[in-house]
């Protein structure tokens, strides 16, 4: 049974730093896809950044490219986002989401593509 556990997160003022970590376990075989998604209440979860395990190709959502940045720990399954220059609008939970196989069909956000799913991480913003 595959399992994903957030770490990190937390308050910082606008224009700091933090630092979400995701470990994947249980699975057999490749998590092609391994992502950040957040939400607000009473909204659409909506796409953060993914990256592609195989090649480490990345993508972003535009309201976080060039302040955010996913990486992954291969050896560890390991996914990260540092998310740098903060922003109040930042503050939001955040979800690390994952998907065994990707034909590139679907939009990489594509919600209903990703089959796993962790806990969920408040991160808080001060302006």
């Amino acid at each position: 049974q595959v399992q994903l556990v957030q770490s990190g997160g937390g308050s910082v003022q606008a224009g700091g730093s933090l630092r979400l970590s995701c470990a994947a376990s249980g699975f057999s075989g490749n998590l092609d896809l391994m992502a950040w998604f957040r939400q607000a209440p009473g909204k659409e979860r909506e796409g953060v950044a993914t990256i592609y395990t195989g090649d480490s190709t990345t993508f972003y959502a535009d309201s976080v490219t060039g302040r955010f940045t996913i990486s992954q720990d291969n050896g560890k399954n390991i996914v990260y986002l540092q998310m740098d220059s903060l922003k109040p609008e930042d503050t939001v939970t955040y979800y690390c989401a994952a998907t065994e196989r990707w034909t590139g069909i679907r939009s990489w956000d594509h919600v209903p593509m990703y089959k796993y799913w962790g806990q969920g991480t408040q991160v808080t913003v001060s302006s």
